[in-house]
């Protein structure tokens, strides 16, 4: 596939990026400084700033899927949302957050008394984001939510799916590597489970 990668850079985006490339995809690599990206095979970088939607729409046009890796704190959903329609492209998945995730009590991670204040905005933000796409009745989107913590680690290439709740280990800790969080992405970009649906990804 032709594939859009929103904040190809960043430590999620980046490992979307060597996921899709490890499979035999090719890759719009979209950043705001994406020069690191020059020169890899199969690679095509665009330097562009996601809010500005024009450009946003132009350069997604023709992919046949764009994985946004942006941080919702900074962009409205409208922002990424409107212009992969517009330049009619078809699935739009989405690097989500733990923090709308179900605890057991029923309460989301975000609501729990000892959530961590500094990451509350992005949380919050990330909570609407997938509160809009679920209201969104043209795209087909998907949005992944990482375990409570989202991690550097090795690809084990393993990796266990839930689809509203927390998920935790035996041990008690709730966490997914970057790299394998990228393995159950690009599964889902081929062989797509969860069409306009939010899924998690943990160890």
């Amino acid at each position: 596939m032709k594939i859009a990668i929103i904040g190809a850079t960043g430590r999620a985006g980046s490992q979307l990026l060597e996921e899709a490339l490890r499979r035999g995809h090719s890759v719009l690599a979209i950043a705001r400084d994406p020069s690191r990206l020059q020169g890899r095979d199969r690679v095509t970088v665009k330097a562009l700033d996601v809010k500005d939607s024009a450009a946003l729409q132009v350069a997604v046009a023709g992919v046949d899927a764009v994985l946004s890796a942006a941080h919702f704190a900074t962009i409205e959903p409208h922002a990424i949302i409107e212009p992969v329609k517009r330049a009619g492209v078809r699935r739009l998945l989405v690097v989500g957050g733990a923090g709308s995730l179900l605890l057991p009590s029923g309460h989301r991670v975000i609501d729990s008394a000892d959530f961590p204040e500094a990451y509350k905005a992005e949380a919050s933000a990330g909570a609407h984001f997938l509160q809009v796409l679920q209201r969104e009745p043209n795209l087909d989107w998907t949005f992944l939510s990482p375990s409570a913590e989202f991690v550097e680690g090795e690809r084990s290439g393993h990796y266990t799916l839930g689809k509203d709740h927390l998920l935790i280990g035996a041990d008690g800790r709730s966490w997914i590597s970057f790299a394998d969080y990228a393995i159950a992405m690009l599964d889902e970009l081929e062989k797509p489970q969860h069409s306009r649906q939010r899924f998690t990804v943990g160890h």
